[in-house]
């Protein structure tokens, strides 16, 4: 199996199991829209909402890093651009999720 077979099949995966949590996420953030910050970070805080809200964003940025990674292969000719822009796209795929987890991890510490 070649990488771009692989790389779709990621996509699609990824996307299926984003689809539950979108749903979850969209629920509960009707449910806190109007909340007092209080009552955001009580609702973040609770570990269900950690664990979940952590995967989903892990499997976004993972599903757009790879779907802005094939607009690159598709899109761009020159080699060391598209080479620059993947590492680009990964490394942020990677630093934000990560800093996001980390402050929802310390939410309660804050609060």
């Amino acid at each position: 199996m070649n990488i771009v077979t692989k790389k779709w099949i990621f996509l699609k995966i990824s996307s299926l199991i984003m689809i539950p949590l979108m749903g979850w996420f969209i629920i509960n953030l009707v449910s806190i829209f109007d909340k007092d910050y209080n009552s955001i970070v009580d609702f973040f805080g609770a570990q269900p909402s950690k664990l979940l809200f952590s995967i989903f964003l892990i499997f976004i940025f993972f599903n757009s890093a790879l779907a802005i990674s094939e607009i690159f292969e598709d899109y761009v000719k020159n080699e060391k651009i598209k080479s620059v822009a993947n590492k680009f796209v990964k490394t942020f795929a990677i630093i934000i999720p990560l800093i996001t987890i980390m402050t929802i991890f310390n939410l309660t510490v804050w609060a």
